[in-house]
């Protein structure tokens, strides 16, 4: 956004600046159409009348052209008709062409336009104003440089009220990425960019009311399904007899696995439909690793740190690791450790020296059901879920979670809690 904002204000200074230029250039290229008016004839005439007459010896005509000349800061030459100088004041400037024969501007000198004054008895009146200080040459760059700066500073509102309202629809439109559905952009003014807010509000709202759907949906279809799954259970229980006992093993996994599932799903979809932790009490999470860890016989190192947080959800995001370790390590020994992480958070660390997650799956295991390539259904005992849920529950308590690398081959697993700026 920065870059439009740039663009749009560099072209509105630049345009502003070239009219300049060209108005400019246009004055001096259409000044000598000037040598037609006639006030240059009548200010000769004046002049003719004032000089002393062609007829006059030149030291004369150098005395009064030198009185003359105290009143003007300018050079002056006096020329007869064939051009030849006869008095001056200042520097010699060049005489008329050939031919001419009418008072006007004249570009020819370098030193800047010299006027041309016809005189009644046909000499000529040669006028340039008088050199200035070098910074006195370049005082129409000066007034051009003042006109660019007046320019950018007018034009910077401008650019900068279209470029700033775009900033904003982009920070919403960033939010509502980030998955903050209630991401609303303020509407201002009624052109385009307005109107381009107005659909963004209403995308958003359909978007909202979509997601809350789904998640009313999965929530209520996964309370119906543990009716009829009780049900299933209590009749395997009441199965009579010992025939084919295996098969009814094998059921009672399925049904385990399918309330695992529907349970992870609920708790899924209400972290998704909640904003803010239901119950908070501050907790000890060295002591709570610790708990958890002894299901697994992980070990567990590091120092005690207090955090605000639910404890429920804490528990379920460390045996999801631990668990989710456990499956994976290949048979090694599970570390697990708890460090402070600023003023009022926490780091949580579990690690294996199992084969590892490669590079570009790291983000992607976090998804819902994703299961990284190689890894078989049967010999994958979780949902899917566990890892995902990990990331909510961490972002419910203000950090995030991520996957990597261990030195040395395997995985650790990193939790940030209490301390978004870490």
């Amino acid at each position: 956004m920065r870059r439009l904002f740039l663009q749009i204000y560099i072209s509105i200074v630049a345009i502003l600046i070239l009219f300049g230029l060209l108005s400019a250039v246009g004055f001096l290229l259409l000044a000598p159409a000037l040598q037609y008016v006639s006030w240059f004839d009548g200010v000769g005439s004046m002049v003719g009348d004032v000089l002393p007459g062609a007829d006059r010896p030149k030291e004369e005509v150098q005395a009064a052209l030198e009185k003359f000349g105290k009143h003007l800061p300018a050079d002056i030459n006096i020329r007869g008709p064939d051009g030849a100088l006869i008095a001056k004041v200042g520097e010699e400037l060049p005489a008329p062409r050939p031919g001419r024969s009418r008072s006007g501007w004249s570009h020819a000198h370098r030193g800047g336009p010299t006027v041309l004054f016809r005189l009644p008895d046909g000499r000529w009146l040669v006028v340039r104003h008088s050199r200035q200080p070098w910074w006195h040459a370049f005082g129409s760059l000066f007034v051009l440089a003042g006109l660019a700066v007046a320019v950018a500073i007018g034009a910077y509102p401008l650019a900068r009220r279209l470029t700033r309202r775009l900033e904003r629809l982009q920070e919403r439109v960033d939010e509502l990425g980030a998955g903050e559905l209630s991401a609303r952009v303020e509407v201002e003014g009624s052109d385009e960019v307005a109107s381009l807010a107005r659909s963004f509000n209403k995308a958003a709202d359909q978007i909202e009311q979509l997601v809350k759907s789904q998640q009313s949906i999965l929530a209520s279809a996964s309370h119906e399904l543990r009716t009829p799954l009780a049900r299933l259970s209590v009749a395997i229980e009441l199965l009579a007899g010992e025939e084919r006992p295996e098969l009814r093993e094998r059921v009672s996994k399925d049904i385990a696995e399918l309330d695992e599932l529907i349970g992870e799903l609920l708790l899924a979809s209400r972290l998704d439909a909640i904003e803010r932790l239901e119950s908070r009490e501050e907790i000890d999470l060295l002591a709570l690793l610790a708990e958890e860890a002894a299901h697994t016989d992980a070990s567990v190192s590091g120092e005690p740190v207090l955090i605000e947080g639910d404890p429920r959800l804490l528990r379920r995001l460390m045996r999801n690791l631990l668990d989710n370790a456990q499956r994976y390590a290949g048979g090694s020994v599970i570390e697990a450790s708890v460090s402070p992480a600023g003023p009022t958070g926490a780091i949580l660390r579990v690690s294996d020296r199992g084969p590892g997650v490669p590079k570009e799956e790291r983000e992607r295991i976090f998804e819902p059901f994703y299961r990284p390539a190689g890894i078989v259904k049967t010999s994958d005992k979780g949902v899917g879920l566990g890892l995902t849920l990990v990331r909510q529950i961490a972002k419910h308590h203000q950090g995030h979670a991520q996957c990597l690398p261990r030195q040395g081959g395997g995985t650790c697993f990193e939790v940030v809690l209490g301390s978004e700026q870490v």
